[in-house]
């Protein structure tokens, strides 16, 4: 397998392209703010012909390069419906203008084929099996995707904003909630193989075992909620 990723843009919100192998079709995840061309460089190093793009959630540094991605290559976009609103309207999103400069570069609405994607699903894409499970915290359309084990190649886990290395995904912003977060972690993670290994929105790869021995937040809700509050997610991405 063949998994091609990048940081894009201002918030450095990784981007991936995962493929059987180079040379033949491939998902496009998270094409975020600037990342058209990131992507165009990856597709021609790996010979890689993209069938669809698939996204974590809807904030705009996760969404920004979906039109032109799409357009450029004739692919539908999924994404869950409590988010779609978000790629049409990106600051009602944020509860907050992201600046009229940076709004100068952003092309804001949706690709012309988008398909919704529902907790549980199972999405076969490019010859890959994604198993897609909604885990809403950061956003309410938060979704995951996993990948299962095959031969000697651990299961792979796109957590978007739901877990990063060390740390979980802000909840400040409209949409996000700390219990729904804290509920997401258990139900969604805390069930993986700690061989699994996790490719995050923002900052770098981990694994379940790691994550489970010195997260916090996943150590919180691994106690069963002894009573103590909850810790502050850190200002990491949007």
């Amino acid at each position: 397998m063949l998994i091609a990723g990048f940081p894009a843009g201002a918030w450095g919100t990784n981007c991936y392209l995962v493929a059987p192998a180079a040379g033949e079709e491939c998902v496009i995840i998270d094409p975020g703010h600037q990342a058209t061309e990131g992507v165009e460089e990856a597709l021609k190093k790996h010979r890689l012909k993209p069938v669809a793009v698939v996204l974590t959630h809807g904030h705009i540094d996760h969404v920004a390069s979906v039109v032109p991605v799409c357009g450029a290559h004739d692919v539908p976009a999924w994404i869950h419906p409590e988010d779609r609103y978000m790629m049409s309207d990106p600051e009602k999103a944020l509860g907050r203008s992201i600046g009229m400069p940076l709004m100068g570069e952003l092309t804001v609405g949706e690709p012309d084929d988008v398909q919704e994607l529902t907790d549980g699903a199972a999405l076969r894409l490019a010859g890959l099996d994604f198993s897609v499970a909604h885990a809403p915290g950061h956003t309410k359309g938060s979704v995951t995707f996993q990948m299962p084990e095959a031969a000697d190649i651990p299961s792979v886990f796109f957590s978007g904003d739901l877990l990063f290395a060390g740390s979980i995904g802000r909840t400040d912003l409209p949409g996000g909630d700390m219990d729904d977060m804290l509920e997401s972690l258990g139900r969604v993670c805390l069930p993986l193989d700690d061989s699994t290994v996790v490719l995050s929105g923002h900052g770098p790869q981990t694994t379940i075992g790691q994550e489970r021995a010195t997260n916090p937040y996943l150590q919180q809700v691994a106690a069963n909620r002894q009573g103590s509050s909850a810790p502050r997610a850190p200002r990491r991405g949007m």
